[in-house]
């Protein structure tokens, strides 16, 4: 009733979801071989029956190091392929997964999805075989260009502004394709009022998307808290304090913000 399109993350991951831990039985060699075929048919039928508009980010955040899917995990940048198409082993084979996998859902009819390509805003490690731009799968699998941007998630990090951490990452994300339509598919920062002020970092976010990344349509914030492992919390809901969500609220009024874009 209100025309939201659905953002969904599909990802190759499998029980238990901990991070920095090598591939499980759905790597992506495995779903290279075709061991996962059925559930990739099975998944497109469905996502076909729904006949509506749904955008999917395959494989998110591929350029850190904290997902399976990572391009560390699969050679990170073991130089592969001849002179004239060269690459490194990670980024390659994640490409050639996100292909196969977008490749088999269209053959199945699924033709509303709109592909997301979701990368990390920092590559870590920040080598060059791991950039963004290296494990771009091409233009004709990917409909929408997207980016992960956090501020300060920590107590022991510094306190970074949007812009600052949203500069570098959709700079290399404009320059994969000069048309495709940008988004944040996740941002926000945790109450740290020590380190910085939540609702003028909000309020500060929004004029930024607005007046300095034209090609952004869409901002997902990330609304969730979490224990760490040193018994500190790191809380990024938008209601952290009536401050954070009134600077959220009065943003969001904004007729920008409010589809047509």
């Amino acid at each position: 009733r209100r025309g939201v399109i659905p953002l969904l993350f599909w990802s190759p991951w499998d029980r238990p979801y901990v991070e920095k831990r090598p591939p499980d039985r759905f790597s992506l060699d495995s779903i290279l071989a075709g061991k996962w075929d059925n559930y990739i048919d099975q998944w497109a039928d469905q996502a076909k029956a729904i006949n509506k508009p749904i955008m999917v980010s395959w494989g998110l955040e591929m350029n850190g190091e904290w997902f399976p899917w990572s391009g560390i995990h699969y050679g990170g940048g073991k130089p592969v392929g001849t002179t004239e198409q060269s690459g490194y082993a990670g980024p390659e084979l994640y490409k050639r997964a996100f292909r196969y996998v977008v490749s088999r859902v269209k053959s199945r009819g699924a033709d509303k999805i709109l592909w997301v390509f979701h990368a990390n805003n920092l590559s870590f490690p920040p080598a060059p075989w791991n950039g963004i731009s290296q494990y771009y799968p091409g233009s004709d699998v990917v409909d929408i260009l997207a980016l992960s941007v956090y501020g300060k998630l920590f107590y022991n990090v510094p306190w970074v502004s949007f812009e600052k951490a949203m500069d570098k990452g959709y700079k290399e994300l404009c320059l994969l394709d000069a048309e495709k339509p940008v988004m944040v598919a996740e941002w926000a920062v945790g109450e740290f009022p020590k380190s910085g002020n939540k609702a003028t970092w909000i309020e500060e976010a929004f004029v930024a998307l607005k007046n300095r990344y034209p090609r952004v349509k869409a901002a997902v914030y990330w609304h969730e808290r979490w224990e760490n492992k040193d018994e500190t919390y790191t809380n990024l809901r938008i209601n952290s304090t009536p401050e954070a969500l009134k600077a959220y609220r009065n943003a969001i009024a904004d007729p920008y913000w409010s589809g047509g874009r």
